[in-house]
């Protein structure tokens, strides 16, 4: 039978739709109906680590879509469930949201819409770039990995669930959920405390990192509610330019090793205006990182802001310039915190706290280069990172009278110097003051009264600096 004129027509314009130059899809909208497409090959999610990454294959990808008659948006939307997602709760959606990935990659200005009436889970997945200009990944509804240990594919890495690699200029955002179904990792032996009569068996213990960014630059996530991760509830690694704003992140006071924001060897951090309880680091900083500013985030419960831990293993470890401004730090183990291992190289320097409003906080105000995570098998070393320019002003609330509210444990070889104190009021929350605070190798001075007060600071510069070791920074 013979083809029809009209249909070999339409053929013919497709086909030339498909080898022609980049389409025009990035400055018009397009319907949410049925796709047309056929997709890279996807390869399952692999583990990159920084130095190494490991990148699933990738070939090229072509859509077709229905432009609508108007043409009145800006961008491209792709709805996962045109790519076959289902968002019932139980079904695999990973490969209608790889399928989904791949087209929106190609096309600039694209959105990658998770639709608000749906709960969809994923696997494991690298969300890889490069991609055009001006990505969004769109989550309204809910998304979510596989029930815990027992329902994790095997042939998944078990360290991080949705990674985005060597992408520049992307969003995260939208006013959904990434839901992290930690309960079950939360209770592994090998997890502190979880073993037999409150023991914590050998690992590994593997567990995954929910949200992790890699190797990217500019990109930003926003407005999302991310709760009960297995362990970090978002990391970046090896970026560069980064802004977050708006979270939401929750797990329980008791949820082991849950990180809320997690940030090394990545400079140009933005954090605003989010609220973060947990069961660990409400923000932490580690190695390799600079130029880092929060301003308006709210803590608690969890281990407060902390600046490491560094040098861990006779590492180097440099920090610079980190700002937190206007912060809350509610019913936790520490308020803001500089912890670093003995035997570590390197420096901590340019660090600012100011207006910082403590509840309840164990350890407000804490250094210490003493940090050893089993108390009793580190052994003492000469060498440290040296904490040196780091200024408290206005810092005020209750603390937990278990601990003194300030607590310098600075190393014996190399001190922590040009410690400023201005501002500093903090009262006890329920009881009286136990213990004075405490300084051990700490140089630095009270710029005003303080309360309680910090006699314990040294004047001036330790004989041991005149002659400064090679930081490395």
């Amino acid at each position: 039978m013979g083809v029809p004129c009209a249909v070999l027509a339409f053929c013919i314009a497709i086909a030339f739709l498909l080898l022609s130059p980049r389409s025009v899809c990035g400055r018009s909208h397009f319907h949410k109906g049925k796709q047309s497409h056929r997709v890279r090959g996807g390869g399952q999610a692999m583990e990159s680590q920084v130095g190494s990454p490991s990148v699933p294959p990738t070939a090229d990808t072509s859509t077709v879509y229905s432009p609508p008659s108007d043409g009145s948006s800006d961008s491209c939307i792709f709805d996962v469930r045109s790519f076959g997602a289902v968002g019932d709760g139980s079904t695999d959606d990973t490969e209608a949201f790889r399928s989904a990935w791949k087209a929106a990659c190609d096309v600039e200005s694209a959105t990658l819409l998770v639709p608000a009436d749906g709960v969809f889970m994923l696997t494991s997945t690298i969300f890889s770039g490069p991609c055009q200009p001006g990505l969004v990944f769109q989550v309204d509804g809910v998304i979510m990995p596989p029930d815990g240990p027992d329902c994790w594919p095997k042939k998944d890495s078990k360290r991080q669930w949705l990674v985005f690699y060597e992408l520049e200029g992307m969003t995260l955002g939208g006013g959904g959920t990434v839901e992290g179904n930690g309960e079950e990792w939360w209770e592994l032996p090998c997890k502190p405390h979880r073993g037999p009569k409150g023991s914590t068996l050998p690992g590994p213990c593997d567990s995954p990192a929910l949200i992790r960014f890699f190797m990217s630059c500019n990109v930003t996530v926003r407005d999302l509610r991310i709760e009960n991760s297995p362990q970090f509830h978002i990391k970046f690694d090896g970026c560069e330019g980064v802004h977050i704003e708006g979270l939401s992140i929750n797990s329980p006071a008791f949820s082991p090793n849950t990180d809320g924001v997690h940030i090394e060897n990545t400079q140009s951090v933005a954090i605003y205006n989010s609220m973060i309880s947990n069961g660990d680091d409400c923000i932490s900083i580690g190695p390799g990182c600079a130029d880092v500013d929060i301003q308006n985030v709210t803590c608690g419960p969890g281990h407060g802001i902390s600046i490491g831990s560094l040098g861990m293993h006779n590492s180097q470890a440099c920090v610079s310039n980190v700002t937190v401004r206007n912060a809350v730090i509610r019913n936790s183990d520490n308020g803001v915190r500089i912890k670093t291992w003995q035997g570590g190289m390197g420096a901590v320097s340019g660090i600012t706290f100011d207006t910082v409003y403590m509840e309840n906080v164990r350890n407000c105000i804490i250094i210490d280069q003493y940090y050893c995570s089993n108390k009793g098998v580190c052994a003492n070393q000469s060498s440290a990172v040296y904490v040196s320019g780091v200024a408290y002003s206005n810092i005020k609330g209750t603390y937990d009278v278990r601990s003194p509210p300030v607590h310098f444990a600075c190393s014996d070889t190399l001190p922590c110097t040009n410690i400023t104190m201005v501002e500093v009021e903090l009262l006890p929350h329920e009881g009286e003051l136990v213990d004075d605070p405490f300084c051990w190798n700490a140089y630095g001075a009270m710029q005003t009264a303080t309360i309680p007060p910090i006699d314990c600071l040294q004047d001036g510069q330790p004989e041991a600096l005149r002659e400064m070791p090679n930081l490395g920074c």
